[in-house]
């Protein structure tokens, strides 16, 4: 139900659809010049065809939906209205959001995903009658439908990226790493917990806390690898140190490597607390800047989506080349569920989240790692994982927003909570996957290096 406050429209209820023709075009088929203006509840209603799982209330005065729903969303300033109208696919909606040009009632920040999931399943937008269009153009008003600047959070779109260098480029891959990872240590702290992992975890079960399967996650790539102590262990793209850390922990010697400043720094500082300087190092820096060779493993844990689909056969050949014969590579990376999708992202996860970043379908990657000639021995979907790792991640958020949002302004912790919550219905649903890969690099004989017949490593 559509209801308006004061003189806006001299109309109480949504139209029904033979209603909203003769709004549009008059009761003889041609256009009225006293058709009063639609309110942005009747707008959206008819976008939405009548079916709003939440409330709608906006700066005009008008509402929809059902009065008694638990969630809601409130169209605040006209801006947010410009936002909307201008912005493809999620761009528009995370924009007046991000600005505070649109609230939502029901969740919390830190965690809007009844709110995501009840849009996600129950609200489907179809384009009018061609009238009834032109109708709602001119509704909104010509000044709307011109876009405006976009909240300062939001990078450039891709094509204005060229100023920090081609895509993927090792300074613009520096720009995008540092965009997204140098946030604030404190602030990852809060979201992340103690582990300081940003990577999916392994639930070893149901009740399993987060740094219980940060832990696990941990143990699983450590024995996939066959690491013991005296080995080494290359970690590419290592964030705050926390596959290093585990491994020196082991009598493993292991050199991390990240293009953020602030986790390099972060890791240098646990692992002298820890008292693990003999056995571990992070390094600043691209993992194409590693010159030793001969790891008995490597380990990349969430940098493939930076890489660059077109780069997979580089990347694949290089950590090759830093691998002894029958040494092991864990590919640890989200995924697409095809093979055959646009890798690039594109929308809010593009411009405020991850920009370039690029996903594929396992597949793919398997291809690429086979023809550079790795043998690709098992590789496991831990989708449902991930979803478990983002609920636990947005729970520490919500906890923590208070400081949060002191630490890092209330528009950068929007972000991360619509980004976190929208990831975590993504993956419940399959719409993107995690996928481990592991390989080996057969020596010249084709030998794998009388590796165990079958998997030798606990689920």
């Amino acid at each position: 139900m559509t209801t308006t406050k004061g003189p806006t429209t001299g109309t109480t209820g949504a139209p029904e659809p033979s209603e909203r023709a003769d709004v549009a075009g008059g009761a003889g088929g041609g256009e009225s010049t006293s058709t009063p203006r639609l309110t942005l509840a009747q707008i959206l209603e008819i976008l939405a065809g009548g079916r709003l799982p939440l409330r709608f209330t906006a700066y005009d005065g008008s509402s929809a939906g059902p009065p008694d729903a638990a969630l809601g969303i409130e169209l605040k300033t006209p801006r947010g209205t410009t936002y909307l109208a201008t912005g493809r696919g999620d761009l528009g909606l995370a924009r007046a959001y991000i600005a505070g040009d649109l609230d939502v009632h029901g969740v919390h920040p830190g965690d809007p995903y009844d709110l995501l999931k009840a849009l996600a399943d129950d609200l489907v937008f179809k384009l009018p009658p061609p009238k009834v269009m032109a109708q709602v153009v001119r509704s909104i008003g010509v000044e709307h439908l011109r876009p405006i600047a976009p909240p300062p959070q939001e990078v450039p779109p891709r094509w204005r990226r060229v100023a920090e260098g081609l895509r993927h480029s090792k300074s613009r891959d520096a720009e995008a790493i540092h965009h997204h990872y140098d946030v604030s240590n404190t602030f990852y702290e809060w979201v992340l917990g103690r582990s300081m992992t940003y990577t999916c975890a392994c639930y070893p079960d149901a009740d399993a806390s987060l740094d219980q399967a940060q832990e696990n996650k941990y143990r699983l790539v450590f024995e996939k690898l066959r690491l013991k102590p005296g080995d080494r262990l290359l970690d590419v793209g290592c964030g705050w140190g926390g596959m290093v850390r585990y491994a020196a922990r082991r009598g493993v010697r292991a050199v991390g490597v990240t293009l953020s400043e602030q986790q390099t720094a972060w890791a240098k500082h646990a692992i002298h607390e820890e008292g693990l300087g003999e056995l571990a190092e992070v390094r600043y820096g691209d993992y194409r800047d590693i010159r030793e060779t001969g790891f008995d493993a490597v380990s990349s844990i969430g940098l493939l989506e930076h890489i660059g689909v077109k780069n997979y056969a580089s990347y694949f050949r290089f950590l090759q080349s830093r691998l002894r014969p029958g040494g092991l590579l864990l590919n640890h990376c989200i995924t697409r569920p095809d093979n055959t999708s646009q890798p690039s992202a594109r929308g809010f996860i593009d411009r405020y989240v991850f920009p370039d970043g690029e996903l594929t379908g396992s597949g793919r990657i398997i291809r690429e790692a086979q023809d550079v000639g790795l043998e690709v021995l098992h590789e496991e979907n831990l989708r449902r994982h991930y979803a478990l790792t983002l609920r636990d991640w947005c729970a520490n958020l919500v906890a923590h927003w208070d400081e949060a949002v002191a630490e890092v302004g209330l528009p950068t912790a929007k972000v991360w909570g619509l980004y976190m919550a929208g990831s975590r219905l993504a993956f419940e649903v399959g719409g993107i996957q995690l996928h481990q890969v592991l390989a080996v690099r057969p020596d010249e004989r084709g030998s794998d290096g009388d590796l165990p017949l079958r998997p030798w490593w606990t689920p």
